[in-house]
């Protein structure tokens, strides 16, 4: 029985290993925090709840999947529900614009859209929608991880055709949408990637289609489950889990990964190995990699970070749905600041959940759990102050205030914040990035780095700096695809 170690419990991680213990490989899984589920985190304080991380679950099936291989059912582990509308989108003029799963319903649901936006909706879906099946068979099935791997499975001229390649998200949104509501609103799809729509490849504008077609789910008593619900999976597969325990460094023999050196000096011996720390850290810190070295990696420029914003007031604001965006006056400008030229923008467009919306569990009677999301530049040099971060947290709370949530300040009775200097402490990921690497039609066509390592011949890496990407389905993905190229060497 071939051994299996996989450095780090985050759904990648989770994901790999579930997919290897249900095909026979005995697996120890070994996480620096004290749980599972990597970004995938909770905090409860005072009666509120908060999804420290993902808050949005999309394409379910990715998830039902490893269940199923296993002999399982999800629904033993975890319960879903389906939310309606997607998101409520908020703009400074007073325009609101709730968004569902078809244009025409989009268009018959506000006072704000013509029938003609809602048939120009239903063709940018159409778009969108080719963009993905163009890309399942090779990307989303084999894990194809090259650009030229992609182009000698499709051809390169039906490739450049069917992955609309010289174009960028903005260009193919704009290409079927004439209303600026909407525009700012499907060029938004990128934070699934943390990129930016005027730098990322119009691929990406298949994300419309995966939520419009799979639909946007909420895990019952919030996210966090999930991530319980897979370590109970792992549990019941004989994963051995090893928490609060650091992987410092991997010894290395012709080619080979020997051995996980822990904190504590021992070693953990396997036949294969894979982390799910991201592959630039991994690289650097586990394997010792001179930034000579690590120059190959030079194109794989880490996503944007966050600041995270985690109140609890003591009122409702029931104009709010589940997900919500409240967008900048000038979206380009916002986008440009964060992706261009790496700062703190003054109007930052700005994701908000408020999970009670739905769940009241998540906060007590007559008061909100709500998570400010603005997209921010990874970790600088020289980094952003604490001073640069609480001056943007005001400009945060100015807009949501002018933006329909009165008396905000005054009702918070429950403040926590994360900054990427505390995400890269928490998850050590690339300069504190939220979402792997950034999509950028220039430096990597919208590719991670591959799953394999190019130097160890037993190493593999997932998660949301591999292919297919970021967001909680697609490193559910990379683990499952590096158990389909583990059991193809066997």
């Amino acid at each position: 029985m071939k051994k299996v170690i996989v450095i780090g419990g985050g759904l990648g991680g989770i994901s790999a290993a579930a997919s290897l213990a249900a095909e026979g490989f005995q697996v120890e899984v070994i996480e620096k925090n004290a749980h599972l589920g990597g970004k995938l985190n909770v905090l409860e304080k005072e009666g509120f709840s908060f999804d420290l991380g993902p808050s949005i679950l999309t394409m379910p099936h990715i998830f039902e999947r490893l269940f199923t291989r296993a002999g399982k059912r999800m629904e033993d582990y975890v319960e879903i529900e389906e939310l309606r509308p997607h998101w409520r989108n908020f703009f400074e003029d007073g325009t609101t614009i709730d968004l569902y799963p078809t244009g025409r319903e989009t268009a018959e649901q506000s006072e704000r859209l013509s029938r003609e936006d809602g048939e120009d909706l239903e063709r940018f879906l159409a778009y969108s929608r080719k963009l993905y099946e163009s890309t399942l068979p090779s990307y989303f099935d084999r894990g194809i991880d090259t650009f030229w791997g992609m182009m000698k499975f499709h051809g390169v001229l039906r490739a450049l055709f069917e992955f609309d390649a010289l174009a960028t998200v903005d260009q193919g949104v704009r290409r079927h949408i004439k209303n600026r509501y909407l525009v700012d609103i499907l060029n938004y799809f990128v934070k699934y990637v943390g990129s930016s729509p005027y730098d990322a490849p119009a691929l990406m504008n298949l994300l419309a289609h995966v939520q419009s077609e799979f639909g946007l789910w909420y895990v019952k008593g919030g996210l966090f489950n999930l991530a319980k619900g897979l370590a109970r999976l792992l549990g019941d597969l004989g994963v051995k889990t090893t928490l609060q325990t650091e992987v410092v460094r991997l010894d290395v023999k012709d080619r080979r990964v020997t051995a996980a050196r822990l904190a504590d000096g021992t070693a953990r011996e396997a036949d294969i190995f894979i982390s799910n720390m991201e592959v630039i850290p991994a690289c650097r810190d586990l394997l010792g990699e001179s930034p000579s070295s690590l120059r190959r990696f030079r194109r794989f420029e880490p996503a944007c970070s966050g600041l995270v914003l985690h109140l609890g007031v003591d009122r409702e604001y029931p104009h709010l749905a589940h997900h919500n965006f409240f967008y900048a006056r000038d979206s380009k400008k916002h986008f440009s600041a964060v992706f261009r030229e790496k700062t703190l923008s003054e109007d930052p467009t700005i994701y908000l959940v408020a999970a009670a919306r739905t769940d009241r569990s998540q906060a007590p009677e007559g008061c909100e759990n709500i998570k400010v999301l603005p997209h921010i530049p990874h970790i600088q040099d020289p980094p952003f102050t604490r001073e640069d971060y609480l001056a943007l947290r005001e400009r945060v709370l100015d807009k949501l205030e002018r933006m329909g949530l009165d008396g905000l300040r005054r009702h918070i009775i429950v403040e926590d914040m994360w900054t990427p200097d505390d995400i890269q402490r928490m998850y050590y990921s690339n300069r504190g990035a939220i979402y792997g690497v950034v999509a950028d039609r220039r430096k990597n066509f919208g590719l991670k780095a591959p799953k394999k390592s190019d130097r160890h011949d037993n190493l593999y890496f997932v998660g949301g700096s591999v292919n297919p990407g970021s967001g909680m389905p697609m490193a559910a993905l990379s683990g499952q695809q590096v158990r389909d190229r583990i059991a193809a060497r066997l």
